[in-house]
């Protein structure tokens, strides 16, 4: 965290807080690995575990729609509603001196998707998500706090065209998206609470059975469909893409669920209208990240990764959004890969990149925890500068997206859909080579396993 350096000042801060609800001083901190925004640092107290939940700086809470405090009682409201929400004990305050979140009682489970979706029964695990999402869809709203936003469609689009325009509006696929979305928003419906990013990474699970709903950060009042719809993009189903419910089941299962808890009809048109918004979303979010990274308020190694994981957001837009092609468009064979020559000479860029992280590969083991962690993350930067060196991929296109956003060319465009699918595969193929989707997509557009 910008402000705090060592974790002797991080415990004396968290001594601090748990002070103030009665609690022991913190044993064992340690830093939890992954979360794209907010940091995570398990310890015990008096026995029990515990979670700190906290942001990387006081400047990356800036403009964000509320703070850790009404997350909090979000948080709380729900767990008294009968969600599988972490009970919250305290939160920090100015004078501890480290930021600001707030102190969670652990829950049992794993996070890891790859864990969750080897249980054995997903089914049941699907089910305990469907009761638990229709159970926070019915929370009232006057029993939680009045800086819950309520997300206006138009505007959203708006946003999202805004965020496009600052990361350079030179990316083509985006632009499809964005000019999609404002030709069929759906009228608006009676908003509920979205818990905003609902999905495997998210959810704690044992024995598959539903043992947490965490990072509540994007919470917000709208349609019930945008969050069903984002659980179930292809990012967040892992290497189950077979499985479209969050991986864990099919789409009916999981629909006739939440329907049987909530009482309330899932509409097929707008789930996919949110399944295209969120995706475009999270295209725009992954590209944000690198903006992060350049302000120098956070400078986790993290944050330039996950821009580059924009190319899978791109290709799934393009699966989502090419059945509106003309039959034609949607048979044209895709351009050939351009053939590059073998290297000569002195070392390319893409070859230092790889020395680079196979050095790193040799001294892995000497590192622990969340060093072990970024070292990994490090040599997944590396492989995509020298896999995209490898390839000269190129997807930027400035004059191409704007032509896009204003109606000059669309997917009816001869031969635009074929050259956006050659550039969404090989963009990918650099940047997220093992991506579950960049295989089913290659075999449908190419006929190759």
């Amino acid at each position: 965290m910008g402000e705090i350096e060592s974790a002797g000042a991080l415990e004396q801060g968290l001594a601090k807080a748990l002070a103030r609800a009665g609690m022991a001083a913190p044993e064992g901190v340690r830093r939890l690995t992954g979360g794209a925004t907010m940091e995570s640092w398990r310890f015990s107290s008096g026995g029990e575990d515990f979670v700190l939940r906290r942001a990387p700086s006081l400047a990356f809470m800036e403009g964000r729609p509320f703070g850790h405090d009404c997350e909090a009682a979000i948080i709380g409201a729900a767990h008294a509603a009968g969600v599988t929400a972490p009970e919250v004990l305290v939160g920090l305050q100015p004078g501890d001196g480290i930021g600001s979140g707030f102190v969670m009682r652990a829950l049992p489970g794993t996070p890891d998707p790859r864990a969750i979706l080897a249980m054995d029964d997903p089914g049941r695990l699907l089910r305990d998500v469907a009761r638990d999402l229709a159970r926070i869809h019915a929370l009232p709203r006057a029993g939680l706090p009045g800086d819950v936003p309520e997300l206006d469609y138009a505007e959203g689009i708006e946003g999202l065209a805004e965020q496009f325009e600052e990361a350079g509006g030179d990316r083509p696929i985006i632009a499809l998206g964005l000019r999609w979305l404002r030709e069929n928003m759906p009228d608006r419906v009676e908003p509920v609470l979205n818990h905003g990013d609902y999905r495997l990474g998210n959810l704690l699970a044992q024995d598959s059975q539903l043992t947490g709903v965490l990072d509540w950060e994007l919470a917000h009042f709208g349609d019930r469909h945008e969050d069903l719809a984002f659980g179930c993009m292809a990012v967040w189903r892992f290497a189950r893409v077979d499985r479209p419910a969050l991986g864990l089941g099919s789409l009916q299962d999981y629909v006739a669920a939440y329907e049987a808890e909530s009482g309330a009809r899932v509409d097929a048109g707008r789930f996919r209208f949110w399944l295209v918004y969120r995706t475009v979303w999270w295209a725009l979010g992954c590209l944000r990240m690198a903006s992060f990274w350049r302000s120098g308020d956070d400078r986790m190694l993290e944050r330039v990764v996950i821009s580059r994981r924009t190319s899978e957001q791109e290709l799934d837009l393009l699966l989502l959004l090419e059945e509106d092609a003309p039959e034609a468009e949607q048979a044209r064979a895709m351009p050939p890969r351009d053939a590059l020559p073998e290297p000569l000479g002195e070392a390319s860029a893409g070859e230092l990149a790889t020395a680079v992280a196979e050095w790193l590969g040799s001294v892995k083991d000497r590192m622990e925890g969340h060093d072990r962690f970024q070292l990994a993350v490090a040599r997944n930067a590396l492989g995509m500068i020298a896999r995209n060196d490898a390839a000269a991929t190129q997807v930027e296109d400035d004059m191409l997206a704007q032509d896009v956003l204003d109606g000059r060319a669309s997917l009816a465009t001869p031969g635009l859909l074929a050259m956006l699918r050659r550039a969404a595969l090989d963009k990918l193929g650099a940047d997220v080579p093992k991506y579950p989707m960049l295989a089913l997509a290659r075999k449908k557009w190419t006929g190759e396993d």
